[in-house]
């Protein structure tokens, strides 16, 4: 069972704030520990399965916060974003105050699963090509996909600036404008890169797939959820394996 810890420094770890802060929300009557109203900010309280309610929102406890975007067109994956509004607008302040971090960006017109954690281990973990953690990415062309374009990537290409050739590790042609492609690698615009080195080039681009982890189908554009031991589970195994062209 887990070690019982202060309701202040609960609040605190979950993003609502400074200390003093988070002890104030309590003496306002504004938190509940599930779904009884808390009076006391150095009640110890045990973490396993706690739902707070802190100004009348829900609040599941992690000690490490783990989620699933579904990035819409236009957001920038920067908390300093230059022309475009970012992802973390559109999330509850405390994952701000928290410093989640995207995990690998998405360019501010690709769209899609996007995982979001204050955990650099899970970072470093999901991003780095060692793992060999596929990602699955639906490519729109304007121009009709051909067997040549496709065996072009997974034989490799080169890309402008590194001689080193990168691969699709598997590619699934969906329809004549479509490819579902996978690259473990994470090279700056490589997805795009890589269609305009076989003669063709990006029309939309949406990520679809991590490991064996798929988009939720009912995660609307713009929305989040948590990840569960199941989920990351999934987003840990690699997939390299998508068959046909």
């Amino acid at each position: 069972m887990e070690k019982p810890i202060s309701l202040e420094k609960i609040l605190f770890s979950q993003g609502f704030g400074t200390r003093r802060y988070c002890s104030d929300l309590v003496y306002a009557d504004l938190v509940k520990v599930n779904g009884e109203l808390a009076q006391d900010p150095e009640e110890r309280i045990t973490t396993d399965g706690l739902i707070l309610n802190v100004d009348g929102k829900d609040w599941e406890y992690h000690e490490k916060a783990y989620i699933v975007f579904n990035k819409p067109v236009n957001y920038e994956c920067s908390h300093k974003t230059t022309h475009h509004p970012s992802v973390y607008s559109l999330l509850p302040a405390p994952f701000v105050e928290r410093g989640l971090q995207c995990v690998g960006r998405l360019d501010y017109d690709t769209t899609g699963l996007l995982l979001i954690s204050d955990d650099g281990q899970f970072i470093h973990k999901m991003t780095t090509p060692k793992k060999n953690i596929g990602k699955v990415y639906e490519i729109t062309t304007p121009d009709p996909i051909t067997t040549s374009q496709i065996d072009h990537l997974l034989n490799g290409v080169v890309l402008d600036d590194d001689p080193k050739p990168c691969f699709a590790s598997a590619c699934k042609q969906l329809s004549e404008n479509v490819l579902a492609m996978t690259i473990v690698e994470g090279r700056y615009h490589q997805v795009k890169r890589m269609m305009a080195a076989v003669g063709n080039h990006v029309a939309k681009l949406h990520r679809t797939q991590i490991g064996t982890y798929h988009m939720p189908s009912d995660l609307a554009e713009g929305q989040w959820r948590w990840l569960y031991a199941d989920d990351l589970k999934q987003l840990s195994q690699s997939v390299d394996t998508l068959s046909g062209k």
